[in-house]
């Protein structure tokens, strides 16, 4: 075999395998966690945010008769992908306003990035792939939004019927570093429907560029996802890795995405797909009198931040107080006196009866209640 074969039967086998490492910089990429629950009606109006699989958010811009769903669904016609990112158009809207704008978000931490060296002569190339089913041919905008140096990068690519994997290698950028920190410095954008403050403008693919104060160039030349109430959109396998080469789609396990998905986002009782909660310790602590006590929740895992955002669902009837296996009291748990990147102290009221020092724990008695907390980018 001469020295050029080999080279070339090298290359085959780095495109074609599977290749160790941590490649790519997605988390939940193959949509399989989704904390908050698995669908997600009458979105729109306002920005929605995180609602279905975890990481992915979507943002409204500007008000639109435009509503929709989202949902995490099983995938049977993708070979290697068991789940997908759904969204199901259920109001049309055909007079679009100028701001109007629909778009997924996905955000990544500066710390994150380093390996593009963007701002460097020697800034990376950077490969997005992912793949995407549409009820009819769509052309819409994938976009590398960098907020630290307020800089876009942007290409078309169109949708057909069937799964396809689209590929965009975007160049990499010389101006602008990214900030070494846990704040967000990129984010895979994908523009599904917008008005002419993001349309009006030239396109100018796989150009970086700053952002025009009108940001009228991110979305030239798309079609609009509420153009009709047949429209749906399926997404999975998103990925995003340095250099010019997509790679096969780096599979994690389900719970090392859960992991890592619980950085931003925590909810308990547990996993909301585990069939576990009614009857479930979440907290411990002890009794600070005889109608207070005091619980500790340590997260999983260290957290992006303070979470700013802590959820509760639940009547005080879905949750216990409780010295042993006796029911002493219930209680609705509230914001917390304490809250860091790895715990939550929530002094909560509860029935009478207890002794000031006495052991105890938190328990969910319903499985439509949850505390969740938030430090989402």
């Amino acid at each position: 075999m001469t020295k050029a074969a080999e080279l070339a039967k090298m290359g085959e086998v780095l495109t074609n395998s599977q290749i160790g490492g941590r490649r790519n910089m997605i988390i939940n990429g193959a949509c399989q966690v989704a904390q908050r629950g698995t669908s997600s009606t009458g979105l729109g109006g306002s920005a929605p945010g995180y609602t279905t699989v975890d990481r992915w958010q979507m943002s409204v811009g500007a008000t639109s008769a435009g509503r929709f769903s989202t949902a995490q669904v099983a995938v049977t016609d993708l070979p290697g992908f068991a789940n997908a990112f759904h969204l199901d158009c259920t109001t049309a809207d055909t007079s679009i306003a100028a701001g109007e704008v629909l778009k997924i978000d996905y955000k990544i931490e500066g710390q994150d990035l380093q390996q593009l060296k963007k701002g460097t002569s020697d800034a990376e190339k950077v490969t997005v792939s992912f793949y995407m089913k549409t009820n009819k041919a769509f052309t819409f905008m994938c976009e590398l939004d960098d907020r630290d140096n307020n800089r876009v990068n942007t290409q078309q690519f169109t949708t057909t019927t069937s799964w396809t994997r689209h590929v965009l290698t975007f160049a990499g950028d010389t101006t602008g570093t990214l900030n070494d920190d846990n704040a967000l410095s990129i984010a895979v954008t994908f523009f599904l429907h917008a008005g002419s403050d993001f349309t009006g403008g030239t396109y100018s693919a796989n150009t970086w560029q700053s952002r025009q104060s009108s940001d009228n160039m991110r979305a030239v030349g798309i079609g609009s996802f509420f153009d009709s109430t047949d429209n749906d959109i399926k997404i999975t396998g998103l990925q995003m890795e340095v250099g010019s080469q997509a790679t096969p789609f780096e599979h994690r396990s389900f719970g090392e995405e859960l992991a890592l998905c619980q950085r931003y986002y925590y909810r308990t009782p547990r996993y909301i797909n585990s069939g576990i909660g009614a009857n479930e310790s979440i907290a411990t602590g002890n009794m600070d009198g005889s109608t207070v006590g005091a619980f500790l929740i340590r997260f999983p895992q260290l957290m992006r931040d303070a979470p700013t955002a802590f959820e509760q669902s639940g009547t005080a009837s879905h949750y216990s107080v409780r010295v042993t296996s006796d029911a002493n009291g219930t209680s609705v748990p509230t914001s917390g006196d304490f809250m860091s990147d790895s715990a939550f102290v929530n002094l909560t009221a509860s029935g009478a009866g207890f002794t000031s020092g006495d052991g105890a724990f938190l328990r969910v008695e319903n499985t439509s209640a949850f505390l969740a907390w938030s430090a989402e980018l």
